[in-house]
């Protein structure tokens, strides 16, 4: 499929990264898969491991519960600005993603392709616009089912009755013709 130049050009950066930003993005990439490993989950298990082990040692004194608690408190604060930095490097890709086939398709609308940018309302009225067309769509594809589910049933009803008024039916010609009487 052929592009126009300026097709190409709009998804081109336009600007450079910040040197700060860019080491931002391999640093929370790196952290957000060594966080989602599972042995990093075993070593946090036995980090709580120990600080429990570690409660009679410490008569399960304030500091000793003031230990765990600001850990995690460091631990989740810091990971919140990983994780939300990682979904929205994974939205942006995959909505540009959607964005490329959208403009792609042949008969699609081009007003979902940014529809990321639209307004709470008219989200709400897109949705709207939406559901009754997938409605019609069902209503059409339920139509050409039944259609299709008819068919056989009537060429095999036809074929039935076809069938059975040879069945119960005398052949008129046999009545209209007299028997020949049969010599012993």
């Amino acid at each position: 499929m052929a592009k126009d130049s300026t097709a190409q050009t709009d998804h081109a950066p336009t600007h450079t990264k910040h040197p700060v930003a860019a080491h931002f993005v391999q640093f929370a990439q790196k952290i957000s898969q060594w966080s989602g490993h599972p042995t990093t989950f075993l070593l946090a298990v036995a980090v709580v491991f120990v600080w429990i082990v570690t409660g009679p040692i410490f008569n399960y004194s304030d500091t000793w519960q003031l230990v765990i608690n600001t850990g995690t408190t460091i631990v989740t604060f810091l990971m919140v600005f990983l994780i939300q930095n990682t979904q929205n490097r994974d939205m942006m890709s995959m909505q540009l993603k959607l964005t490329e086939l959208v403009l792609a398709m042949k008969g699609a609308e081009d007003k979902f392709a940014t529809i990321e940018n639209l307004t709470d309302e008219e989200l709400e009225e897109l949705r709207h616009d939406s559901v009754k067309r997938a409605e019609i769509a069902c209503k059409h594809l339920e139509q050409r089912h039944d259609s299709h589910d008819k068919a056989p049933r009537k060429r095999a009803a036809a074929h039935r009755s076809s069938n059975d008024s040879t069945k119960t039916e005398p052949n008129k010609t046999a009545r209209k013709a007299p028997r020949k009487p049969t010599k012993s």
